[in-house]
């Protein structure tokens, strides 16, 4: 599909959070930007998706064709009736990124380093003088959670997107905290494994790199997994594992034990009640969620890391772009 074709909304029966009855009253719009899609949507008060548009990313052009898609999402918010009475709108992108600065660096997204991106979001008519507020994915997704999902009414959660790559976000003391530059609860790029393998991100033995769907396909292929048919994917290794294959379970376990490392040690340095797992690799469901299990019950052992509860995301889908408006609602400005 090329980055002009628009796709169809989800419609109500795909998305359980989309609805169709509007509550009235002001709203948030929503960016959830990364290297697949940009969806654009209308968030009510209450955290309920009321429209969702989306295009294809254009991941490997030019940072300007990647804008230009981005307007367009924008273009089709504003032409919906309810656009008036938007009062601030929130973006959720791939990182990382610099919400001090407004500026993004996703890895997957390569025209875009140091982009500016709250500027140029700004800088869109349909969003003049409407405040813009930036949040990277991950924190978008626990903020997301946090306001209508499996965290909500934690005090102290970690929630994780584990699918391409791992992100995560932290809820403390009852509130999402993003740190200086928005990165914070960045679980992805934890060392557990001294002498493993170079990351990307220039250290070694980080959890996305045993964790994220590629790695544990890669790795099931690595041990001699044989997919059936072409689809090699983390998702096909999940059904393999269900169906009884021991080097697809294998494949899950390591990715689940070095998921329950990342956590337990987040755990320690700030006592949390919770951790929710959502993301495409979450979608395995006992498949990864039986060896987290485990493996956490023997990586938290101190007495107050201990109690420490595993559940999957409820949100699915949609939990960036209702992130990225529970980021922009404190900041709600009504024109």
């Amino acid at each position: 599909m090329s980055s002009t074709q628009t796709e169809a909304p989800h419609s109500p029966a795909a998305s359980p959070r989309l609805s169709a009855v509007d509550p009235g009253g002001p709203l948030v719009a929503a960016l959830d930007i990364g290297g697949t899609k940009i969806a654009g949507g209308l968030v009510a008060a209450d955290g309920t998706l009321l429209h969702q548009v989306r295009r294809p990313t254009p991941a490997r052009e030019p940072g300007p064709a990647v804008l230009r898609a981005v307007h367009e999402v924008l273009d089709l918010l504003a032409g919906d009736p309810r656009w008036a009475r938007v009062d601030a709108l929130g973006i959720g992108s791939a990182g990382p990124v610099d919400i001090a600065r407004g500026t993004v660096s996703p890895v997957n997204i390569p025209g875009w380093r140091d982009f500016a991106l709250v500027d140029q979001v700004s800088a869109h008519p349909a969003a003049a003088g409407l405040p813009v507020v930036l949040g990277g994915d991950g924190v978008a997704m626990t903020a997301a959670e946090h306001w209508r999902g499996a965290a909500r009414g934690y005090a102290d959660a970690l929630c994780l997107v584990v699918s391409t790559g791992v992100g995560a976000g932290l809820v403390l003391n009852g509130a999402v905290h993003t740190g200086r530059t928005g990165n914070a609860g960045h679980l992805g790029h934890i060392s557990v494994d001294l002498d493993g393998e170079p990351c990307p991100c220039g250290s070694r033995g980080c959890v996305e790199g045993l964790a994220s769907g590629t790695a544990i396909a890669r790795r099931a292929l690595r041990d001699g997994w044989q997919p059936t048919g072409a689809d090699a994917s983390a998702a096909a290794v999940a059904a393999s594992a269900l169906a009884g294959d021991p080097i697809a379970a294998a494949a899950f376990d390591r990715a689940a034990r070095a998921l329950a490392a990342g956590i337990a040690a987040t755990a320690t340095l700030v006592e949390l009640e919770l951790a929710v797992v959502g993301g495409g690799v979450a979608a395995a469901g006992e498949v990864l969620f039986a060896p987290l299990r485990r493996h956490l019950a023997e990586y938290a052992t101190l007495p107050f890391v201990a109690g420490l509860r595993v559940e999957p995301a409820l949100l699915g889908t949609e939990a960036g772009l209702i992130g990225a408006a529970a980021l922009a609602v404190p900041h709600r400005s009504p024109r």
